[in-house]
């Protein structure tokens, strides 16, 4: 009786902090985004209730996930690129994903310093979250905050992830187009990039396209999309495109706009349509991966077995994979 009764009081909390979103309050947003990050058992079923008034009201935003390497100025490229967007009439928000430490478990959270003007923009809405744990520098939990913003009506979604160097995969599981940020100067090498990550790829863009670099940024370009011609499309029907830009100056971000336009264009409503429900699919084994991994963690008989089996394999007295299968065995009941 207890929990039926808040069952219900949490569907009533999700629906009034539904209906402050869908009008655009952004502390209702905020608090929302906040909800869907915790790990609280309370809180993860008032996030699911949310969701669940939400889910309707979502999929209409153009996502983006961007990525690059490190001083290559994600944040500058998101500020100029987000003012522009705003501009031409669209709201815009980041998620902007945060190194964790892997000390402390916090995270710097200075994107709305790096983005002064498109934070204090009333066209954009910038929310910085820890990477935490999860691999691609992206949160657990970036996927329902899209849906969230989007139901708020911003109708375009950037992610920003931490950068190259983690599994970038996560990111192009969640967005319609996965753009590399490049510097100047890197040839056909790309950078010693991962080529996992170029593969991912449905627009490469060349940075820091002005002054000196004007000219170095063209030659690079033209290296990129010639090495990229090797590689197989991330995208069917789309051949990955190279550009350059500059976040300083301002010079090709225009273009960038034009280019997801050609990419929607290219790949058509059924192929966005595909991508997403298979995104879906992706999304509901992930989820699922990560939450029987927390409950296994979280198990009694688990805990209490835990410590002896890994300084065993540690030791050389066990392999991992006995001690893995013990503690499975542990967790579904079939040993005590």
């Amino acid at each position: 009786m207890a929990g039926a009764k808040a069952e219900k009081t949490y569907e009533a909390e999700a629906d009034r902090l539904a209906a402050d979103i869908l009008a655009g309050d952004r502390r209702a947003l905020a608090k929302g985004i906040t909800l869907v990050e915790s790990t609280r058992a309370d809180h993860r079923e008032q996030a699911d209730a949310l969701l669940a008034a939400l889910l309707p009201h979502t999929g209409k935003s153009v996502r983006l996930g961007i990525t690059g390497v490190p001083g290559v100025g994600k944040s500058t490229f998101i500020e100029r690129f987000g003012l522009s967007l705003i501009g031409k009439g669209h709201k815009v928000a980041v998620l902007a994903v945060d190194p964790s430490s892997k000390v402390s478990g916090g995270s710097i959270l200075g994107d709305k310093t790096r983005m002064e003007l498109l934070s204090r923009d009333d066209g954009a809405f910038i929310r910085p979250s820890p990477a935490g744990r999860t691999l691609g520098g992206v949160g657990r939990r970036t996927r329902e905050s899209i849906f969230l913003v989007e139901a708020a009506g911003f109708d375009v979604v950037i992610v920003e992830t931490v950068g190259v160097g983690q599994s970038e995969t996560t990111v192009s599981e969640m967005v319609d187009m996965f753009v590399l940020l490049l510097l100047p100067g890197g040839g056909d090498e790309l950078q010693g990039i991962k080529k996992g990550v170029v593969e991912l790829a449905d627009l490469v863009v060349v940075n820091k396209a002005d002054g000196e670099m004007k000219k170095v940024a063209t030659r690079s370009a033209a290296d990129y999309q010639h090495a990229l011609h090797l590689l197989r499309p991330a995208t069917p029907n789309w051949q990955v495109q190279v550009r350059t830009c500059s976040a300083l100056t301002g010079e090709g971000v225009d273009e960038i706009w034009d280019t997801v336009g050609e990419f929607k264009e290219a790949i058509g409503e059924k192929g966005l349509k595909a991508r997403r429900a298979e995104q879906a699919r992706a999304w509901m084994w992930n989820e699922l991966g990560e939450t029987l991994l927390s409950r296994l963690r979280e198990h009694t008989g688990v805990r209490a077995r835990l410590s002896e089996l890994e300084t065993a394999v540690m030791s050389g007295r066990a392999t991992a994979v006995a001690a893995a299968s013990e503690l499975l065995a542990i967790f579904t009941g079939e040993r005590k």
